[in-house]
Parts: C-alpha cells; sequence; structure tokens
C-alpha cells in the first residue's frame, strides 16, 4: 500500500532523516508500520530538530516539500493566492499515486486535502480531525469549513472521519476515536503521592494565550496565598514565556514556579510520576495528551470544559472542571487538597480510565481502518 499524508506539520531534514513533532511523528509511526510506502506532503522547516522533535521510522518516504501559508492578514491572503494552485496540484499528484489517502486537519493543508480529495471517490481515505469537533463551539471558518466537507458523505466518499467524543447529529463517516502515548509494557505501579509534603503541580504544552498558562500560575500563587503548601512546574515554550517568566518574578514566586522549557518524554515522564496534578487551562483542545499522559501517571487532571475534556475527567468524578473563574476554582482546589481520600479516589478512576488507550490498543484500531 502507498499511503499518503497531507499534513501542516512542518518537516525537518536532518542527516537524510524527516523529524517533525514527536507527539505527532510518534503517532503517525503506528500508522505507516502497516503500509509499504510513504508519501508526505508538508511544509518544510529550515530550523534545527529539537528535543520534542522525533524521527519518522520508515524505509521508503517521499518528501513533498510545499510553501507554508496562511490568511491572517492581506500580506498573507495575496501571497496565499499564488501559492495554492501549486500547492493543490502537489496535493493532486501524491493522492492519484496513493492507495490510501490520509488528511491531518485541521489545519490549511487539510483545508486543501479536503478540496482534493473530493476528486478521488473510489480510494480509501482517513481523516484525523485533532481539534475540537463539538458543533457548538466557537470556532474559525477555515475549521467549520473542514469539518462541513468532511461530514459530507457525498462530496467526501469512501473516508473514516476520526474526531475526539461522540456528537449527536454527526454523519455516518464519523468515528468517535483517541490518541495514546504509552504501552501496555508502560503500566508501571504509581508511585504513592505524598500529602504531607508540597502538592506539585504540572502544565505540558506551548506557552502561547490559547492555553492559558498565566491562569494555571494565578491558580497556584493564590493557593499558595491561601496557605497551602503549592508549586507548578511548565514544560513547554512559546510567545508567553517572556510574560510568564516577567510575571512570576514580579510577583515573588520563583520558590513555587518553573518554567521548565521542552523536555525529552523521559523527562516529562518522570514529572508526571513526581505530580499530584496535571492542570490544563485551555481555550481549545482535542484530546488533550497532557491530561491523559498525567491521568496514566495518577495525576488528577485539572482542565477546562473544552471539547471531549467532560468526558476524559467522567464529569468531575475523576478530576477538576475549571470554571475558569478564579475565586470558584480556587475553591474547587481548596475542597479537593483538603481531603485526601476523595484525591485518592480522583487519581485511581483517572489513572484506571487513562490506562484502557494504551499505544497497543490504538495500533489494533489502525490496523482495522487500513484494512477494512
Amino acid at each position: 500500500m502507498n499511503f499518503v499524508i497531507i499534513t501542516h506539520v512542518a518537516q525537518i531534514l536532518e542527516q537524510n532523516h524527516y523529524f517533525a513533532y514527536a507527539p505527532y511523528v510518534r503517532e503517525m509511526n503506528i500508522w505507516i508500520k502497516q503500509v509499504e510506502s510513504v508519501i508526505i506532503v508538508a511544509p518544510e522547516s529550515k530550523s534545527k530538530k529539537t528535543p520534542i522533535d522525533l524521527k519518522y521510522e520508515h524505509g521508503k518516504i517521499e518528501f513533498v516539500a510545499v510553501n507554508e501559508f496562511d490568511v491572517l492578514n492581506l500580506k498573507g491572503i495575496l501571497s496565499t493566492v499564488f501559492k495554492v494552485p501549486g500547492i493543490c496540484w502537489r496535493i493532486f499528484s501524491a493522492m492519484r499515486k496513493s492507495d490510501h489517502i490520509h488528511l491531518r486537519c485541521p489545519g490549511n493543508m487539510g483545508l486543501l486535502g479536503c478540496f482534493v480529495q473530493i476528486l478521488f471517490p473510489n480510494k480509501t481515505k482517513t481523516a484525523k480531525y485533532a481539534g475540537n469537533w463539538d458543533p457548538k463551539s466557537s470556532q474559525p471558518f477555515s475549521y467549520k469549513l473542514q469539518k462541513w466537507i468532511l461530514s459530507n458523505t457525498f462530496l467526501t466518499r469512501n473516508m473514516q472521519v476520526l474526531v475526539y467524543g461522540q456528537w449527536e447529529g454527526s454523519s455516518k463517516n464519523i468515528k468517535p476515536f483517541f490518541t495514546a502515548t504509552y504501552n501496555e509494557v508502560d503500566k508501571l505501579p504509581i508511585i504513592p503521592k505524598d500529602f504531607k509534603q508540597q502538592f506539585r503541580f504540572i502544565f505540558v504544552g506551548a506557552l502561547v494565550s490559547g492555553k492559558n498558562p498565566l491562569y494555571a500560575i494565578q491558580l497556584i500563587e493564590n493557593l499558595h496565598n491561601e496557605g497551602f503548601n503549592v508549586a507548578l512546574d511548565l514544560f513547554g515554550e512559546g510567545a508567553e514565556r517572556n510574560n510568564l517568566k516577567q510575571y512570576i518574578s514580579q510577583n515573588k514566586l520563583e520558590k513555587i514556579i518553573s518554567l521548565k522549557g521542552n523536555q525529552t518524554q523521559e523527562m516529562v515522564k518522570k514529572a508526571y510520576e513526581q505530580s499530584h496534578l496535571v492542570i490544563l487551562p485551555s481555550e481549545s483542545e482535542g484530546w488533550p495528551k497532557a491530561i491523559a499522559e498525567g491521568m496514566f501517571w495518577g495525576c488528577v487532571p485539572v482542565a477546562t470544559k473544552v471539547s471531549c475534556v467532560p468526558f476524559m475527567l467522567d464529569y468531575g468524578n475523576q478530576g477538576v472542571l475549571l470554571e475558569m473563574n478564579l475565586d470558584k476554582d480556587i475553591n474547587q482546589m481548596e475542597i479537593l487538597l483538603g481531603n485526601q481520600a476523595n484525591y485518592e479516589i480522583k487519581s485511581k478512576k483517572a489513572c484506571d480510565w487513562s490506562r484502557n488507550y494504551t499505544l497497543d490498543v490504538f495500533e489494533q484500531e489502525i490496523k482495522k481502518l487500513l484494512t477494512r
């Protein structure tokens, strides 16, 4: 099988190997493990690989580089008008050579892929919609357009669309799905969380406004001011790093708040093992891996009510659903941290739930999709 991937994730060429964002590549390596040859149509990055980049594991990969584009401003729109025809031709050529078309959505490349795949009604296809599929959520027009095309079984034929969560009114080609980080062999005993020492929170994600890392910091700051022995480690990089660093310094929070930057998966795993809670006050998510990963190691999840997060937290029975109101959320956290028995119940439920979704289970589900 010749498997073509249409993605907006930028690819890095280094020493004759292709690298990209590790969580994405880790998943794609499971997909391409099942096929004979791979074509990747994506932008090429000139950056050097970082600790959060990973190599594709396949012996026969053809990379089709395309220009990056955006429609965020007038200059970007004008530039895109000239770029799109060439990009669409490259997508079309790759799809024509393929046996299976795989789209990564939402994203600019995913949007073009949604249009071009219409020309191949008889080829088998899958699309992974990694964003929020909730039809009631507020989203950019381009995201809504991708969801509309993918849901339209006349325009999008012979395709299974993998989405996070179960949503009423979905078309027959929409398949609730999940993602995973750890294997069955990783189900090691949970390190007991010490309630007599410091309550350790962990944030894993991009330091951007949409992930609300400042809210996480302020929540810990307020709990500290209320007399709770708490600390927060933030893993990730992003445009908000300097602002966060300045806030930490101005409010003298260096002893309880730490910016760890990008770290390897093993380093983050050790941090989960040593933490009591994983926090992600994000405005928009698909299936937040940071939450599922923390739960796998017994962290109680603290997250916003977006996408399928309420389902992941069993509507509060195995975590805390943030209201994004500091007074209300501080009250929720004080109740949780003041009751060890309740914390331990939530921790065990969270761990048991997350450990149902391993890479082994994920791989079996991918095999079914590719052999149907």
